[in-house]
């Protein structure tokens, strides 16, 4: 709405931020929670560049994955905005944080790569990105309580005890394994063979029921598992 004070202004006579996108890519590793990060000027950061002009956040993200991580095709989606006026040095950066997953299959043994414990990276990050991963990993946590692993950190098929380490993964927690079962077969579906992986007894192998939602009392357990 023009007021009497910015009748005749145009956008350009107003001070404006640059505008950022980072990305938080989350994968497992040995049994860790883990997050791409790659080299900068002030230590490790997540992978992320500058708007251009006429550029959507979208296309900067995934320009950033591909010019500085190197991975591409990577599905992600935007989890909050940092707008912090000093949160860099340099001048007035807004960012938009991104989250995404990627099987450490997927991942270039060059990567660089920092652990995540109790939610959080451990060991600083450049600017504000601790506070994305952290972010991250919320969000991460939010969409495993609802839906059987939607950032497929696992195969199209996997054992329940796959499926269980991975949980307890995400969760940063132990669960029961009844009590694992009890909630999330009815979002899967049996593929009729089996594994022997690990020299153990044969496990049925399962794959994910298409569109299929957890029950309510699977995010309840989660939630409560990791106390929010």
């Amino acid at each position: 709405m023009e007021t009497p004070q910015t009748a005749g202004r145009s956008l350009t006579d107003y001070p404006r931020p640059s505008v950022a996108v980072d990305v938080a890519v989350l994968t497992v590793h040995d049994g860790v929670l883990k997050v791409v990060v790659v080299p900068s000027p002030r230590g490790d950061a997540l992978p992320g560049t500058f708007l251009h002009p006429g550029e959507r956040l979208a296309d900067a993200a995934d320009r950033a994955l591909r010019t500085k991580a190197g991975l591409g095709g990577l599905e992600f989606h935007q989890i909050g905005m940092f707008d912090a006026p000093d949160r860099d040095e340099r001048g007035w950066v807004l960012s938009m944080a991104h989250g995404a997953t990627i099987a450490v299959e997927a991942l270039t043994s060059s990567i660089g790569l920092v652990d995540i414990e109790h939610g959080s990276a451990t060991r600083p990050l450049a600017f504000d990105h601790g506070e994305m991963v952290t972010l991250s990993v919320n969000d991460l946590r939010r969409r495993y309580a609802s839906r059987i692993d939607p950032g497929r950190l696992l195969g199209d098929t996997f054992t329940l005890l796959e499926l269980r380490r991975l949980y307890e993964i995400v969760f940063d927690t132990e669960i029961p394994k009844d009590t694992f079962r009890r909630h999330v077969t009815s979002a899967l579906e049996g593929t009729g063979t089996t594994s022997i992986a690990g020299g153990g007894r044969p496990a049925e192998l399962y794959r994910r029921r298409a569109a299929a939602v957890l029950p309510e009392s699977a995010s309840v357990l989660f939630r409560h598992q990791v106390g929010n």
